[in-house]
């Protein structure tokens, strides 16, 4: 399927762009994604569905000190938000094409995220594709492997049902993870909870947001 976001014109991502048909062959090693910046030993913080890759634009600019990964699974997603990022020159941004669930738990060492964010994640409303989803029982452990000592999770959905199922996973997983207040990004807007092209989407259709924040124990 193609969603039509180049408009004719080709995508460029450059060195900002990786796919994992770019990635060393796996063979048990971990793989340590803050290499992948000019500025390795910065803070290093990740977004799980990064889309257009509006939400890493605007933080990025706001925090320079910071490496942002983004990591989206669709392909046209990918290249097109790897493209702004090259027209813009942003140096703390990479984006990778993969499934984030599987490079953080097979590929990612231990302690090396500040914060994880995942906004406005698939739903997967049919109980028979609940597996899909994001927020699992054993990626909440991999999530707190990721993480480091108070490391924070952030979490923002439009979706009713999944909201619950955010608090019943947050509530079994108490002893990895308190319950903290969801604090805006500096990058949102005045009359936003994020400000990811889907929340302002959404907006517009004048749905209800919910938000966490799980810190790591």
């Amino acid at each position: 399927m193609s969603f039509g976001l180049s408009r004719g014109r080709r995508l460029d991502g450059a060195e900002w762009s990786i796919d994992q048909s770019d990635l060393p062959s796996y063979d048990g090693t971990r793989l340590d994604p803050r290499a992948w910046f000019p500025h390795p030993e910065r803070p290093f913080e990740l977004e799980i569905g990064s889309g257009k890759g509006t939400f890493l634009l605007q933080e990025s600019a706001l925090r320079p000190e910071v490496n942002f990964l983004g990591i989206e699974w669709a392909g046209e997603f990918h290249r097109y938000a790897a493209d702004r990022l090259r027209r813009r020159g942003v140096a703390n941004v990479r984006l990778l094409r993969a499934d984030a669930t599987e490079f953080i738990r097979f590929r990612c060492p231990d302690a090396i995220a500040s914060t994880l964010h995942l906004y406005f994640s698939d739903p997967w409303p049919k109980a028979r594709h609940h597996k899909r989803r994001v927020v699992q029982d054993h990626t909440l452990r991999e999530f707190h492997r990721l993480l480091v000592p108070r490391g924070e999770l952030r979490l923002v959905t439009d979706h009713d049902e999944l909201w619950a199922w955010y608090e019943e996973h947050a509530e079994r997983h108490a002893a990895l993870f308190e319950r903290a207040p969801f604090e805006r990004p500096a990058s949102a807007g005045s009359e936003e909870v994020v400000g990811t092209n889907f929340e302002r989407k959404y907006r517009r259709e004048g749905r209800p947001f919910h938000a966490m924040t799980l810190v790591a124990r």
